[in-house]
């Protein structure tokens, strides 16, 4: 039996923070930011869940069937909107889905951890899973610290999975954590995210060329496989670098994070939707998808794009 992603869905919030509204308010500029970043604009606003069922609910449509078939759904975010209970049950509820729900936060890896986790959970009694990675990093971030302000946005993407014949979407996989490196990016309760930029910048590029490597070694494929590469939207400096190391050229690189800033789980999702709305991905084509975060977590996939023969009903 195999399995394809059968739907996409993203959603942003509305209201759009240029760099120069933060220039206006920050030692910053809109030439210091883009040159550190590559990051142009952010979106701000909604909640996690709000983003969540938006983005879920836009994958359903997109993989054709009701939301009572959705088996289950896995959200993937590192900002739930309250402690108790998990966000993913109030996503469950607004979106009408049957089967159980889950959050699982493994920071901006969190939505490739959550993709090889419900590929794994497929079966005869989950036959299709809603996978979502949603976060709102505003309300987190300290919006008078340049470090950090012009990074973090809002945002959320979704996919779902589904139980199919005749195609292998998931080839090789990486997962792995350096949990001594917990100091370098986190947030308190009650507090504002902390980053050590320079040795979040050092760390992620070895992290993701290593995973990435790793996924495709036993994936059996190499670099000029992949037709679509599509990172952890974070710092273009940072994409830059991974892809001169991994050997793919930046033109087969998905990326969103001039509109989006850093959305965390949000970012991959969000930009694996827009390739797909811009039509940048075919039948068989292999598709590496690669992120870090804090932790530090890093999780690396190469999946065949397609959708095989669904299965009766």
């Amino acid at each position: 039996m195999g399995a394809a992603i059968t739907g996409v869905g993203a959603a942003l919030p509305d209201k759009i923070v240029t760099n120069a509204d933060l220039a206006a308010g920050l030692d910053t500029s809109d030439e210091w930011i883009v040159e550190r970043t590559g990051i142009r604009q952010r979106h701000i606003g909604g909640t996690t869940c709000e983003l969540a069922v938006e983005a879920g609910r836009r994958a359903i449509a997109s993989a054709g069937v009701e939301p009572g078939e959705i088996d289950l759904v896995l959200l993937a975010t590192t900002t739930p909107d309250q402690t108790v209970p998990a966000t993913s049950a109030r996503v469950h509820h607004a979106l009408g889905l049957s089967g159980g729900a889950l959050d699982l936060n493994a920071a901006c890896s969190g939505f490739v951890y959550a993709f090889v986790a419900a590929h794994a959970m497929l079966g005869p009694w989950q036959r299709r899973i809603l996978v979502i990675g949603s976060d709102t990093l505003s309300p987190i971030t300290d919006q008078d610290d340049r470090g950090t302000a012009v990074l973090f946005a809002d945002g959320a993407g979704a996919v779902v999975i589904e139980q199919v014949e005749g195609h292998e979407l998931l080839l090789g996989a990486d997962l792995g954590v350096d949990g001594s490196q917990a100091g370098i990016l986190y947030c308190d309760h009650g507090g504002y995210l902390y980053m050590e930029g320079r040795e979040v910048f050092r760390r992620a590029v070895r992290a993701t060329v290593d995973s990435s490597k790793r996924a495709m070694e036993r994936a059996g494929v190499q670099s000029s496989d992949i037709a679509l590469f599509v990172p952890h939207q974070a710092n273009l400096r940072i994409v830059e670098a991974v892809n001169e190391r991994i050997g793919i050229d930046i033109d087969h690189c998905a990326l969103c994070l001039e509109r989006t800033g850093n959305t965390s789980s949000g970012s991959i999702p969000l930009a694996l939707a827009e390739a797909v709305e811009a039509d940048r991905l075919h039948e068989g084509d292999l598709v590496l998808l690669s992120g870090f975060g804090a932790g530090m977590t890093w999780a690396s996939a190469v999946i065949r794009w397609g959708r095989g023969t669904a299965l009766a009903a």
